[in-house]
């Protein structure tokens, strides 16, 4: 069992070229073990006697940056997709390693592995503001999730294809959450007038509903190059996420809404 685990672990990548952090798996193990530990224990109680620091001013400048990266890789993949990649939507797989412009598709691809990094940031802020609430199982799931599924695919299925395709609707999620993020990073009164909070939950959902068609629609070509396994678990985590975003949905906006009804009975 133990030599099957090794194995896996060190299986040659099919793309020699292995940019920072992708050249195996212990760096980005490191990475989220150390995060975890941060988030979870070492954070907490630095901040058990302390009062919460005002991180007002850094906030804003992280939210500016994620904005600007996230437009900017959005333009990058579309752009590249529709040019010089010359994406066929319907069957989508990996350039060639001798393409002419497949160093272009394994940076843009890696430029999203490393926003993901970046993302991780958001939980120190959560903990050194005791914003303990705000840890949430999904949140720490979804940061760690998003982190290792990025370097595995580029790990064991090279760089761009149907993987950077399925993250195009990721970053137009982040370009709307981080929006929200800095325009309540204002105050009280701005976070009350962000009346589209919740849009950014059914956007979610919806890049789910759509990754997962897509997937299925992928699997029931027989002769498409498209990796088999990548379009299984595409399909299988965007159920899970569909169920873990639907029922964050559902405590958040529809249930507080029926016990408001109630109460005014």
């Amino acid at each position: 069992m133990f030599a099957h685990i090794m194995d896996f672990l060190n299986q040659v990548p099919p793309d020699p070229v292995r940019l920072p952090f992708t050249s195996s798996h212990w760096p980005v193990l490191i990475i989220l073990s150390t995060y975890m530990v941060l988030i979870k224990v070492v954070g907490p109680l630095f901040m058990q006697n302390r009062k919460p620091y005002d991180l007002r001013g850094a906030i804003k400048a992280y939210n500016i940056v994620q904005i600007l990266y996230n437009i900017v890789l959005l333009g990058w993949i579309v752009y590249f997709m529709l040019g010089p990649g010359n994406y066929n939507f319907k069957c989508i797989s990996n350039l060639p390693l001798d393409h002419e412009f497949k160093t272009w598709e394994r940076w843009v691809s890696y430029s999203y592995f490393f926003n993901k990094l970046m993302d991780l940031l958001e939980t120190v802020f959560f903990v050194l503001r005791k914003k303990d609430r705000q840890i949430s199982f999904l949140h720490v799931f979804h940061h760690v999730y998003m982190v290792y599924i990025g370097f595995m695919y580029m790990y064991y299925y090279g760089y761009g294809g149907h993987g950077l395709f399925l993250i195009t609707f990721n970053v137009v999620v982040h370009i709307m959450m981080y929006t929200y993020y800095y325009q309540s990073s204002f105050g009280q009164d701005a976070q009350a007038n962000l009346w589209w909070k919740k849009y950014i939950t059914l956007v979610q959902l919806l890049q789910f509903v759509i990754i997962l068609s897509h997937c299925i629609y992928i699997l029931r070509q027989p002769d498409c190059t498209t990796s088999r396994l990548s379009a299984t678990w595409g399909s299988l985590v965007s159920v899970v996420f569909i169920i873990l975003f639907g029922n964050f949905y559902v405590r958040a906006y529809i249930l507080p809404k029926k016990k408001a009804k109630q109460t005014t009975r």
